[in-house]
């Protein structure tokens, strides 16, 4: 079996390394990868938003399976580029990606479906935002709309610090155009758990 895995972070890193313990796996590409993952997998010169590129690859190497890791590409559309191609892909299609993609929408599925979650309100107006904070209650919770690379959330205890992470996500674009629509977002104390 050849498997392809698109991404060059830790967590392909981390998905090269199990899939390179399968008996079932003959050869295991990485594009782009990265020199941890070149010790494992050969690595090619193709970004993980390269789309085009990424399924004539697995088209000419007869990959079997795709394994996509990186949010980007995830939120991108490329799990849907792969499957109108007829290739075997593991990930999300963009209408599901969006869940980790978008938080605003997120939230506000869980609102509209009665899911449990910490109240909240979206702005895409720093203006409105600060606005906001003014009569919040702290610690409060901000976090940039978009993907910021896991960074984009910050836990302001007071209301400078919050004012502060407004300016910092939506005016200073600390993480580009994820921050022009921020989530403020009650503050819940315990263990936080995925599933």
């Amino acid at each position: 079996m050849k498997v392809l895995i698109v991404g060059s972070g830790g967590r392909e890193h981390a998905i090269t390394t199990s899939v390179a313990k399968s008996p079932k796996v003959d050869k295991i590409y990485c594009a782009p990868g990265n020199a941890g993952i070149g010790q494992i997998a050969e690595c090619v010169d193709i970004g993980a938003m390269e789309f085009d590129k990424l399924v004539d690859f697995a088209k000419e190497k007869e990959i079997d399976l795709t394994v996509i890791g990186m949010d980007d590409p995830l939120v991108g559309g490329v799990v849907d580029k792969f499957e109108e191609a007829g290739l075997r892909v593991f990930g999300p299609r963009k209408n599901a990606a969006i869940l980790e993609g978008s938080k605003a929408f997120s939230k506000d599925l869980m609102k509209k479906y009665n899911i449990p979650t910490a109240g909240y309100e979206n702005f895409d107006s720093p203006e409105e935002a600060m606005k906001y904070l003014e009569t919040a209650k702290m610690p409060i919770v901000l976090k940039a709309e978009g993907l910021a690379l896991g960074k984009g959330v910050l836990i302001c205890q007071t209301r400078e610090e919050a004012m502060e992470g407004v300016k910092t996500l939506m005016l200073d674009k600390k993480f580009g155009e994820a921050g022009n629509t921020i989530v403020i977002e009650e503050f819940m104390t315990g263990k936080e758990v995925s599933v």
